[in-house]
């Protein structure tokens, strides 16, 4: 007679711990951690102060660079032009025949003055020949370059003058001369087309095998 209360008492404890189980499966779930994506995302952006400050800086920076003082510099004045050569319409023409002569040869100075209003530039040899009048043609040979005598700028201002060496040998010391009578020499200033012409007179060779005149470079007188 005692093992029904033993079965009614294990019936109870089974449907007791059923109920349990029941409860626990049936109760409110568990809160779920927050998806922390959002926060990763948002912690790329730098800081708008940040980008800000950045902007400003960028574009306070200079993109180009100033202008050096050498370039805003005015030209030199020491850079002006120098006088031009010397024309024959501003020159007139004379000689010095103090220099004597010897073995036949006479030494004279050639000599051209400034005769304008402007300073001028006498530079290397003239060109100089035997001729028959003012408007007339060369006779014989034109003067020969003394390559001895050395080239420089000479500068003349209104009124001044340079000069060349000139040497005229007699033409009697030539048989094969064939003789002329020259009324003065023409004279073409240095880099000149136009020319000037110097009374006075001198015997010339026809011949232009031979050289009567040596001519040097101006220099100052």
């Amino acid at each position: 007679m005692r093992s029904q209360p033993i079965k009614n008492g294990l019936a109870i404890t089974t449907a007791v711990a059923a109920a349990a189980f029941l409860l626990t499966a049936c109760g409110p779930s568990q809160p779920q951690p927050q998806a922390t994506s959002g926060t990763a995302s948002t912690s790329s952006t730098p800081p708008a102060s940040s980008t800000a400050s950045s902007t400003a800086s960028e574009s306070q920076s200079p993109s180009t660079p100033a202008p050096s003082s050498s370039q805003s510099q005015p030209p030199s004045s020491s850079a002006a032009a120098q006088p031009g050569l010397c024309k024959a319409a501003n020159l007139t023409a004379s000689s010095d025949s103090t220099g004597g002569g010897a073995a036949g040869s006479v030494y004279s100075k050639l000599i051209l003055t400034n005769s304008g209003t402007e300073p001028c530039l006498l530079r290397g040899f003239p060109g100089v020949s035997l001729t028959a009048d003012a408007n007339g043609a060369p006779i014989g040979a034109p003067a020969r370059q003394d390559g001895a005598s050395p080239v420089a700028d000479v500068l003349l201002a209104p009124g001044q003058a340079g000069a060349a060496d000139m040497r005229y040998t007699q033409a009697g010391n030539y048989p094969e001369c064939d003789p002329a009578q020259a009324a003065g020499y023409r004279i073409y200033p240095p880099e000149e087309t136009a020319s000037l012409f110097l009374a006075e007179p001198r015997t010339a060779c026809n011949n232009e095998a031979i050289e009567l005149l040596t001519i040097g470079a101006f220099h100052a007188r």
